[in-house]
């Protein structure tokens, strides 16, 4: 499967930018990625309910904004019913991060804890599937190019410089 890959683009041009960052376009796509997963769950599950794609917008960043700040510290509190359950806790952490998103987010609710543990892993698989087709891009070391991460090296005799 060959992946999408976003080239770096001024805002106001369509040349790519010597050394600008691709870090924001990329987050935009994978934000609209779990936006799109969000309304395709709640397409497909009866219990989540989304008022448009506006709310979904604003859930996907709401889900990304509390995985990013509250998963670590219930990960860390619950290791050990997570090493107890083989990791299968985690799914239960990712369905109180939805029901906390739907909490925040007007027009987005998610209704019964089954529907949010399965919401969760729907929406998780989901975004997994469409993340995979669009590529990472690795920022760049400070002061080097888009090949930061190459060595070349050329033989000389019997060993290589």
């Amino acid at each position: 499967m060959r992946k999408i890959r976003f080239e770096r683009y001024h805002l106001n041009s369509n040349r790519p930018s010597p050394g600008g960052s691709q870090w924001p376009g990329l987050l935009l796509i994978k934000w609209l990625i779990l936006a799109a997963a969000v309304m395709l769950a709640a397409y497909l599950m009866e219990n989540i309910r989304v008022s448009g794609f506006v709310s979904a917008f604003f859930a996907a960043g709401a889900i990304g904004l509390l995985n990013l700040f509250f998963r670590p510290v219930l990960l860390i509190l619950t290791l050990p019913i997570n090493i107890m359950t083989l990791g299968l806790f985690t799914f239960i952490i990712n369905a109180i991060i939805l029901k906390m998103a739907s909490g925040l987010i007007p027009g987005f609710s998610v209704i019964g804890f089954w529907t949010t543990v399965f919401g969760a892993i729907l929406i998780s698989a989901i975004n997994w599937l469409l993340s995979s087709m669009v590529a990472d891009v690795k920022p760049p070391k400070s002061g080097q190019g888009p090949d930061a991460d190459h060595i070349d090296l050329r033989k000389k005799g019997d060993r290589w410089e």
